[in-house]
């Protein structure tokens, strides 16, 4: 029997009733970490949990696998004596426990669920249908509403009470310890050592990950000092001056086995969107071109009218420099320009003459 959306369930027995809201169920073969043989079980995710039962009626679930020891979620591509069913490995901390479900859009359709419950969100790795997808943003949103409004079974962290000295290091996360070790066992090629708040609101902690046939954690308290600076708090306490000299004594003192945990963040690589269908009303998320848009065509430049605004006037060529008939000139006779200069023509010379006798001559008439 393939996995089926959820049926809404009422007076199935006390233990059903007390479970959480139901999300998603079906056939699963199962096979936990000690078990030597898969099981065929009624499957049902509810709330951050699986439940599993002998058949879809019963009220009492046989076995429970909490999800906040969640560490990765992988296909399994080994054969299976069904050629259409679709397998799964489940890590959890404990352990690793396989699935198969029925298909292989069964298969995907159980990872949506695991991961919009586990992360809170819906995952875009996978091949959903748009109507599919709308499911899982319904489960993410009650999941959330269901967490908000659950008592809490123990106080959460306290906010830090103290101002922190000096630059804080890049492997601080404000979490919890359980979640510290959750992000430490989720993402092991991060590194294996962060810095975080401690319980009492008035203290630091560093949680560190390593592996010793499975995952062993440690937790150190920080505290810091009255005269400043602060202090491992070990057998033989380590004092430093700051945060960033808490995290390099640890790496010192493990010869760099323990190393900053230092989470990249995925960013997304397309711009998508969200719209209607103009048809059915369907709302479809959409990937954005990735080509450049188009460039506006540029207008040359306008033209300014000679009669409005006249054009500067050329330069005009440089006057020749008439200083070289003014110049002195040397007084040496060998000189072939003083010759010419200081030397009349012979046209000149009687033209001279002639001026000279009729100027003698007009004085005489005069006298």
């Amino acid at each position: 029997m393939a996995a089926a959306p959820v049926r809404q369930r009422t007076g199935l027995g006390a233990t059903r009733t007390q479970l959480p809201p139901c999300y998603y169920e079906g056939y699963l073969e199962k096979r936990g970490p000690k078990e030597k043989a898969p099981k065929r079980l009624w499957t049902c995710l509810c709330g951050n949990a699986l439940y599993f039962f002998n058949n879809s009626m019963e009220t009492h679930y046989v076995e429970k696998l909490e999800l906040s020891g969640f560490v990765s979620l992988k296909d399994d591509c080994s054969r299976d004596r069904n050629l259409e069913a679709a397998r799964l490995i489940l890590r959890m901390k404990d352990g690793e426990t396989k699935i198969t479900a029925p298909n292989l859009e069964s298969r995907e359709l159980w990872k949506g669920f695991l991961y919009s419950v586990i992360d809170l969100n819906v995952p875009s790795s996978l091949t959903l249908l748009p109507g599919q997808l709308q499911m899982l943003k319904e489960v993410v949103d009650k999941e959330r509403s269901r967490r908000r409004s659950r008592t809490p079974t123990r106080a959460p962290p306290s906010p830090l009470s103290v101002p922190l000295v000096g630059e804080i290091p890049a492997c601080f996360r404000p979490v919890s310890r359980t979640e510290a070790e959750v992000l430490l066992d989720r993402h092991p090629d991060c590194g294996n050592m962060l810095l975080r708040p401690g319980r009492d609101g008035s203290s630091l902690a560093v949680t560190t990950r390593q592996d010793l046939n499975g995952s062993v954690f440690r937790h150190y308290r920080v505290t810091q000092r009255d005269q400043g600076g602060y202090v491992i708090d070990v057998e033989n306490p380590i004092p430093c001056a700051t945060l960033h000299d808490v995290i390099d004594a640890l790496v010192e003192k493990t010869a760099g086995t323990l190393q900053p945990f230092l989470l990249e963040e995925p960013y997304e690589e397309n711009i998508t969107y969200v719209s209607a269908n103009d048809e059915n009303g369907e709302r479809i998320l959409h990937t954005a071109p990735t080509s450049p848009l188009p460039k506006a065509p540029t207008l040359p430049p306008k033209q300014v009218g000679a009669d409005r605004w006249p054009s500067s006037p050329p330069p005009r060529s440089p006057a020749p420099d008439r200083r070289i008939l003014t110049s002195p000139v040397p007084a040496s006779p060998t000189n072939p320009m003083r010759r010419l200069i200081l030397s009349p023509s012979p046209l000149a010379q009687s033209l001279n003459d002639e001026l000279k006798t009729k100027l003698e001559k007009r004085r005489a008439s005069q006298e």
